[in-house]
């Protein structure tokens, strides 16, 4: 991997992002939110109970990539308003995804952090483009990614000039079918012996299965995790994107309490 110059660890010392009053790398993070922006309620309601079970952030599309072009794309704009809508009533900083160069600069009067998704991961324009704006970045791993293309790709956004990149393992594309993918929870560990970056995880992406996101959840805490990113809907059956990998808000304050409780245990270890 001598060709990353800029992610590769040359010593012991992390990279930590601020956003907000949270410091990535430094602090362990909880992201939640729904997949998709489908309404103001929806939205507003879940970003309440959210921050009432213990989130940093909000994560929900405005624009979503799908595999059909029929699918429901997001609200584009309505929804980035909605979504600052709920910044503002509950304080917690907006995560949200960006499909498109020309989006980049004008979204980020929107959101606090841009995510690049799996689908995009070598979009490199798109990389450059977000390496440009500053602000910090989520970059999640291809499904098909190597650990190596995976930090080419945050290369492309840090040499750009932007230092403040998050990597998310979301599972990789396996023979495996009872999953939706392959939660690769080695790949957290690895990734902390060759970057500086943090890195958080994703159990909804990668497991797709609501009965294992909090076994998995717990498991990326103990893997060294920097952070979770997980689905959470009102009603995860009328869901519009991804219902089958959302949990309900009682369902996340339950999981939320376990994973602060494993975490504090974890760093009484050290």
């Amino acid at each position: 991997m001598n060709e990353i110059k800029l992610v590769s660890r040359t010593g012991g010392t992390n990279t930590h992002i601020q956003i907000g009053r949270l410091t990535v790398g430094l602090d362990f993070i909880l992201i939640a939110g729904p997949c998709s922006v489908e309404n103001e309620i929806q939205t507003l309601e879940i970003a309440r109970a959210v921050q009432a079970a213990g989130a940093d952030m909000l994560r929900g599309g405005a624009f979503k990539p799908r595999t059909s072009p029929y699918a429901f794309q997001g609200l584009g704009l309505k929804g980035l308003k909605i979504l600052a809508m709920a910044r503002e009533e509950t304080g917690l900083p907006i995560v949200s995804e960006v499909l498109d160069t020309r989006d980049v600069a004008w979204m980020c009067d929107y959101v606090d952090v841009l995510q690049i998704g799996a689908r995009n991961i070598q979009n490199f324009p798109l990389l450059k483009e977000a390496g440009k704006a500053r602000k910090p970045v989520l970059l999640k791993r291809g499904m098909h990614s190597t650990l190596s293309e995976w930090l080419n790709c945050a290369e492309y956004i840090l040499s750009e000039g932007n230092p403040n990149v998050i990597l998310c393992e979301r599972g990789i594309r396996t023979f495996e079918t009872y999953t939706r993918n392959t939660l690769d929870l080695s790949a957290v560990p690895a990734i902390k012996e060759l970057s500086h970056l943090p890195v958080i995880v994703d159990p909804a992406h990668g497991t797709g299965r609501v009965s294992l996101i909090a076994p998995m959840s717990l498991a990326a805490v103990a893997s060294g995790a920097d952070g979770l990113i997980i689905e959470v809907h009102g009603d995860p059956k009328m869901a519009l994107s991804d219902s089958d990998q959302a949990l309900t808000p009682q369902q996340f304050l339950a999981v939320s309490r376990k994973i602060r409780s494993l975490r504090l245990f974890m760093e009484s270890l050290n």
